[in-house]
């Protein structure tokens, strides 16, 4: 029984865990809806039922193996939301290899260390997204790239990949689906580390096909529910709170756009006659503000999914009224968690919906720790969140360093978040100790743009740091000390920056210094500087430039 008096739950359910791997989940919610429509893809005029979208996988798989794919071999993905990358992603995990995501915002130096550090023997892109081509970033790193073996760019190849199938025997894909395990690594997701490059955190079938489940569960989805995915695949919210929860219950995915679009959205909703709707604060927000707003219909809407970062008040009330969604939930979670740890529930009262991050997710634990200490906090005591069971990763791909440092050997996930639980069971999310920035949904964690800053000729020192935005929750500040003789302004480094790192990790505020707030032994105190920074940009606007 849990202790009302100590910051540990578990979720309890009477639903039991799915024992399955994708593939033989997917076949099993093929045999029961063949004919349900599974996936809409509305800027390609894409359609396809369940037994449509199996044929599909089939030929993707039976590509795969015409390549030479093994089991465990990991295979790219570098695109935005397409019917493409869906068919991937089933296609890949039938043949037991391991889909590497990659992010649509990565340039040339983050692309090369997802494709290397992963050891990707297969890359499959789009050509290019919105201004950047794809083909020419890979192609400046393409060299630096040994265990790439096989480009397959969609536009042009895609048709030829399915077609060397054909020579595939049907028993040789289902050979090779027999011989996959459950607890088989199938993903690979990359995050910001707190140290250089990101870390490929590696996620099994049972840990996101689960999650999927039970978030699903949780929304209370039947085949009846079509679910509008305006987030991007690479993520764990397109992929498993959207595609994977979609896929386990027979409902229907549905894709508005390449990448977020309100207008996309809130067509897409009316036109598809959506039942739930996915986002971050900001991209309800951008719906909510949108001139046509008023001219849509709403009404088929009674869920979906809020996550990414906190909800203010105003506008969970908003989305629960105008945009219809009366059983809106939040989420919280990790990529390193499948993602999902906590959710409100559909019938939660809004203040606990706004307020909270919600339950603990069925079959899995949480804690509330002293960070120094590593006890047990009294409920209502804020300390270090950290979270066990199913949903917590394998590890970081060929990284058993930065694993040990995440996960102890209790194989509890150590969060970095601080939180509360209180009297209720309600857990909520207070802050974090580790210095990420959460800009808009996406974790950018400092160490990781400093590392790209001190390439910069002109930079001596520089410390990054996370200050309060209206728009994105946070946005990214370089505080910048350059070398002797040396000169730049912010505009100069952000130009450096283009194409070189994702553009929602440029910092969008420099202050240039001759020293650092420190502590006697020598710590940066970041929390000085956010301080400082806050009430100079606030007072004084001509205290740090602001570059686009």
């Amino acid at each position: 029984m849990n202790s009302p008096a100590l910051s540990y739950l578990s979720g309890p359910s009477t639903t039991p865990m799915l024992g399955d791997t994708i593939g033989e989940n997917l076949r099993r919610t093929v045999a029961r809806f063949p004919e349900q429509e599974a996936l809409v893809v509305v800027h390609q005029s894409y359609r396809a039922t369940y037994q449509e979208l199996w044929a599909q996988t089939t030929r993707l798989a039976k590509g795969l193996l015409a390549l030479g794919v093994a089991a465990g071999d990991r295979v790219g993905l570098w695109a935005p939301n397409r019917a493409e990358w869906v068919i991937t992603q089933f296609g890949s995990a039938r043949v037991g290899a391991i889909l590497v995501n990659i992010n649509p915002a990565y340039r040339a130096e983050e692309l090369k260390h997802a494709l290397n550090q992963s050891g990707c023997r297969v890359l499959l892109l789009a050509a290019k997204f919105r201004q950047t081509s794809y083909v020419h970033l890979l192609a400046s790193v393409r060299a630096e790239c040994p265990a790439l073996e096989h480009v397959v760019v969609l536009e042009d190849d895609w048709e030829t990949l399915l077609a060397s199938g054909t020579a595939i025997a049907d028993e040789a894909l289902a050979t090779r689906e027999a011989s996959l395990q459950f607890d088989d690594p199938i993903n690979i997701q990359y995050t910001s580390g707190t140290t250089g490059f990101p870390k490929g955190a590696t996620l099994s079938h049972h840990n996101i096909l689960n999650n999927g489940f039970f978030i699903g569960e949780t929304l209370r989805y039947t085949e009846a529910d079509r679910v509008c995915i305006p987030v991007p695949f690479y993520h764990c919210f397109g992929m498993v709170i959207g595609n994977l929860a979609c896929v386990s219950h027979g409902a229907c995915m549905v894709i508005p756009s390449e990448a977020f679009e309100a207008l996309a959205a809130l067509r897409t909703v009316q036109d598809e006659r959506c039942t739930s709707l996915y986002g971050v604060p900001t991209m309800f927000i951008a719906e909510l503000e949108h001139p046509e707003f008023n001219s849509f219909d709403f009404s088929s809407l009674r869920t979906g999914v809020m996550a990414g970062s906190p909800c203010p008040e105003e506008v969970m009330k908003q989305v629960q009224t105008r945009l219809n969604m009366r059983q809106v939930t939040i989420c919280y979670g990790m990529t390193e968690t499948s993602p999902v740890s906590a959710q409100s529930y559909i019938d939660d009262p809004l203040d606990k919906r706004v307020s909270t991050v919600g339950h603990v997710h069925p079959h899995l634990e949480v804690k509330v720790i002293d960070p120094e200490t590593g006890h047990l906090v009294p409920r209502g005591m804020p300390g270090e969140l950290c979270t066990r069971g199913y949903s917590v990763m394998l590890g970081y791909w060929e990284n058993p360093l930065a694993t040990a440092a995440a996960i102890d050997g209790a194989r509890w996930m150590h969060t970095g978040d601080l939180a509360t639980i209180d009297a209720e069971g309600y857990l909520n999310i207070v802050g974090r100790i580790k210095d990420l920035i959460l800009r808009g949904g996406d974790n950018i964690y400092p160490r990781e743009v400093e590392e790209f800053l001190y390439t910069h000729p002109a930079v001596a020192d520089v410390q990054v740091i996370g200050v309060p935005s209206l728009r994105y929750g946070e946005e990214v500040m370089a505080w910048v000390k350059l070398k002797d003789g040396h000169t730049a302004s912010g505009t100069d480094i952000a130009a450096f920056c283009q194409n070189r790192i994702a553009t929602n990790k440029i910092p969008a505020f420099w202050k240039f210094v001759d020293s650092f707030p420190m502590t006697v032994t020598g710590k940066i105190q970041k929390y000085l500087m956010r301080e400082q920074a806050i009430a100079e940009l606030g007072l004084q606007a001509a205290a740090a430039v602001k570059t686009a």
